[in-house]
């Protein structure tokens, strides 16, 4: 059974948060989410010719076939399931299933991890990354969440004196920003799994969109403020992605990481679009943060562990 992307839209436009039906006109957002689909979902399920770069890069020994996006029933519920690699490592492979008819539920998810190990078992993933607009499903560990809200009710004056973005077209401080996650992670050693700093290519892109920011306490850098555009990241919403928010050591523990979102916020050039990003659910600090700016939890990635999942139900 084939499937189009304006089906996909439609079903993921069903599932998304209640919260955000109200941000954005149905129609917008159908549009934007087939877009989204098209690529790389329905392309991926049928390029050969992708698919067979795909394997010479992650899977050499493994056919092209193994590669393509297939759109299967899984018991109640059908999903896109696709093969992917974290961070692009061919070492850390997963399925994801992330276009779906509707929520999962504790009873699809035997099926659904069968679904994904019949296909793609070659590779020996590690997990199948299921979205929910729901905060939990039993059975599956949290993964990213997507905290967002509309960039009108972020913008804010109440910050405290002296912390200021400024926008800049370089990457400069890219060691003092690697150093300052080296200092959370010292600190916090989960954060290592939870966060990382962007490639030096992401924030370069960001600035050459005129969205990479230096955060500065009286004129002193203090850390990076930075977005892009990246529809695929959005959930089909006009909106703006944040790439990074942080701090360097000598400046945490102030209080500034509240107002960090009001300040990007603030800095964004459309003021009509969302404000959104995705945290690790176990971030719970980033987390606090984001939701005392008055962002919303909209969703987020699960992660259903295939090597503990019982095939019998």
């Amino acid at each position: 059974m084939t499937i189009t992307a304006a089906e996909l839209a439609g079903f993921t436009l069903a599932r998304q948060h209640p919260v955000t039906r109200s941000w954005v006109d149905d129609a917008t957002r159908l549009r934007l989410l087939t877009e989204m689909h098209e690529d790389p979902d329905v392309l991926l399920a049928n390029s050969l010719e992708i698919a067979e770069l795909r394997a010479n890069r992650f899977a050499p020994t493994q056919p092209p076939e193994s590669m393509l996006n297939y759109w299967l029933p899984a018991g109640e519920v059908r999903a896109m399931f696709s093969m992917r690699f974290e961070g692009g490592d061919s070492t850390k492979p997963f399925v994801d299933a992330t276009p779906m008819t509707r929520n999962p539920q504790p009873e699809d998810l035997p099926a659904l991890a069968a679904t994904a190990l019949d296909v793609y078992g070659m590779h020996n993933p590690r997990y199948l990354r299921l979205w929910s607009a729901d905060p939990e499903l039993p059975g599956t560990e949290p993964d990213r969440r997507f905290l967002a809200a509309p960039i009108r009710e972020l913008r804010l004056t109440d910050v405290p004196p002296g912390l200021a973005l400024r926008a800049t077209a370089t990457v400069d401080q890219y060691d003092e920003a690697k150093q300052a996650y080296a200092d959370v992670d010292a600190d916090h050693p989960h954060h290592v799994e939870e966060a990382g700093i962007q490639d030096l290519e992401d924030l370069e892109e960001a600035a050459e969109a005129g969205l990479l920011f230096d955060i500065t306490v009286d004129d002193e850098w203090a850390g990076y403020a930075a977005a892009i555009v990246k529809p695929e990241d959005s959930l089909g919403l006009p909106a703006y992605v944040v790439r990074e928010l942080i701090l360097a050591k000598n400046h945490r523990g102030h209080g500034y990481g509240r107002h960090l979102s009001h300040l990007l916020a603030n800095a964004l050039p459309d003021p009509t679009h969302i404000y959104i990003g995705t945290i690790h659910a176990a971030n719970q600090g980033a987390q606090r943060a984001a939701r005392t700016a008055g962002r919303h939890d909209i969703g987020g990635w699960l992660q259903l562990p295939l090597e503990r999942v019982s095939m019998n139900g």
